[in-house]
């Protein structure tokens, strides 16, 4: 069992206890979100940080027609 923890820019986005460690360019899901792990660093024979990069989501805008609205 290994103590894991995802880290993305300094922020540790989540710790689990794993029973085997992901490897470098694994793609994986965070909270919702898809991230892709960049490094795998040991910092002791239990404790392993990942750095992990997430995906930016674009929010995509709705048109909104003006000319469907009451003038006054």
């Amino acid at each position: 069992m290994f103590a894991v923890h995802f880290i993305e820019k300094n922020n540790v986005l989540l710790t689990q206890l794993l029973n085997k460690l992901p490897t470098e360019g694994e793609e994986l899901k965070i909270k919702g979100r898809k991230a892709k792990v960049t490094s795998v660093k040991k910092v002791d024979e239990l404790n392993v940080h990942v750095l992990v990069t997430i995906e930016v989501v674009t929010k995509s805008k709705f048109v909104v027609d003006n000319s469907k609205k009451k003038k006054r």
